[in-house]
């Protein structure tokens, strides 16, 4: 479980769910999907990660890594999207979005770590070359601030390609091979049954979701090939949770409506 112990100790004394997010940022739609899905009160800390409101010593404080999101739950600090909506399933158990199957729990969690597993190395690196990283580039003294904050020493890695050297062909053609990978398995799996894991939709539908959406909106990446994997993203879209957790903080200058 990513719970952690933050340096900026203010974020101890909040009560209820508060959510540290961005509209842009596939990890938070996970958050947002769930907290609509359970119909859970939440207060909004909203950071605008194109123009760096995250890199801050008060946000790295709360999360060490400087990522979005991090929720805070009565005073604990939970970082890691996989992590958050676990424990959110866990600590709000009504609906369930694990299956009640020993074997389509099992799958769940292995296609909810595959998310995170690919996260960077292939997602991130596949969404910046193609489009965010242009948004998002540092001056030196920005620069400076990051790395004076950042001790992860991927995202480091990740930063200084995004920033400085770029990212390579080979970086992009391994992203690009990782994701085509992980969709045709999704595709044939979907073939079989409704949800990725069996029959009733789960924290891995959860998890998988906002990367079809960022790499579709925002990268361009072909879903064409995948017609299973068309009609599941179809299904969710037509969801509450789906408009109301991506669309509706889907930024204006994006196609969206804020």
């Amino acid at each position: 479980m990513g719970v952690v112990a933050p340096k900026n100790t203010e974020v101890l004394d909040l009560k209820g769910l508060h959510l540290y997010h961005s509209g842009i940022s596939n990890c938070s739609m996970r958050v947002r999907i769930v907290l609509e899905e359970k119909g859970l009160d939440w207060e909004s800390h909203h950071l605008n990660i194109l123009v760096k409101e995250h890199i801050t010593p008060e946000y790295f404080g709360i999360n060490p890594n400087g990522l979005v999101p991090t929720l805070v739950h009565d005073g604990v600090v939970i970082i890691e999207s996989d992590d958050i909506i676990d424990y959110i399933d866990d600590a709000f158990p009504d609906p369930p979005l694990k299956p009640a199957g020993e074997s389509d729990r099992e799958q769940m969690y292995y296609w909810l770590r595959k998310a995170v597993e690919i996260h960077v190395k292939a997602v991130k690196t596949y969404i910046y070359y193609k489009r965010v990283g242009k948004n998002m580039a540092h001056d030196a003294e920005e620069d400076e601030k990051y790395r004076n904050l950042q001790t992860n020493p991927e995202l480091l890695d990740f930063h200084r390609k995004s920033t400085t050297t770029g990212f390579t062909d080979e970086d992009v053609g391994k992203a690009k091979g990782i994701l085509d990978d992980c969709f045709k398995t999704l595709d044939n799996q979907l073939s079989e049954s409704e949800w990725i894991a069996g029959n009733e939709f789960s924290l891995a539908d959860v998890a998988w979701m906002p990367l079809h959406f960022t790499l579709d909106k925002l990268a361009g990446y072909s879903f064409e090939p995948y017609a299973n994997l068309g009609d599941w993203a179809h299904r969710i879209s037509q969801r509450d949770s789906f408009q109301k957790a991506v669309l509706d903080w889907w930024p204006a200058h994006m196609g969206g409506k804020n």
